[in-house]
């Protein structure tokens, strides 16, 4: 598959929220305001990005050789951790405001599975390290597309008159379903429309 054919795929095929649905956690949690979406997706892109291509080595390098490829899941998951506990102390450096809107759902990075997904679909894809990091950065970017889409969604709502029954996380998990509904008119046959 060509890269731009990854591109297209994590970001609107198959995107990890609105069509895999992994990662559900940050984007209910964290989409309330938009400064803390795109904070969040930004940080998960990151996460994703260097998981991918730190996975891949791993994988290659050392799980092959030493034929312990059973091990993957749980290095993939040690690899997350030290990423995350690295991106948190960045932002906590550099934008000590972020850090603290993010609150909890930084650390939760190192369980979304979103994180561990991609990491294990490379491997199963197959995927040299350039296709694996720009796997990695797509899915992040989907990532980002589908939680900025809701936090956005989420600010007008919160000014809009609702059923007192739907306010709240209600009301959130509604307009997912209906952003995946919209998601699904992607498909292959557009990745094979567009790429030829």
């Amino acid at each position: 598959m060509s890269y731009i054919g990854i591109i297209i795929t994590f970001v609107f095929i198959n995107n990890f929220i609105l069509t895999q649905f992994l990662g559900l956690c940050p984007f209910i949690g964290v989409s309330k305001n938009v400064e803390s979406a795109v904070g969040m997706g930004f940080a998960v892109t990151f996460v994703m990005a260097l998981a991918s291509i730190a996975s891949w080595v791993i994988y290659h390098y050392v799980l092959i050789p030493l034929d312990i490829v059973f091990l993957q899941t749980i290095s993939f998951i040690l690899v997350i951790a030290a990423l995350v506990q690295f991106v948190e102390l960045v932002i906590q450096k550099i934008s000590p405001a972020l850090y603290k809107a993010l609150g909890i759902f930084l650390p939760l990075i190192t369980t979304n599975c979103a994180v561990l997904g991609i990491a294990l679909i490379n491997v199963r894809n197959d995927y040299n390290a350039l296709e694996s990091f720009i796997a990695g950065i797509a899915a992040g970017l989907g990532f980002l597309l589908a939680i900025l889409l809701m936090s956005t969604i989420r600010v007008k709502l919160d000014s809009e008159w609702i059923p007192k029954p739907f306010r709240g996380i209600p009301i959130a998990f509604i307009t997912g379903g209906l952003m995946a509904l919209a998601f699904m008119a992607f498909d292959n046959a557009l990745l094979n429309n567009l790429l030829g």
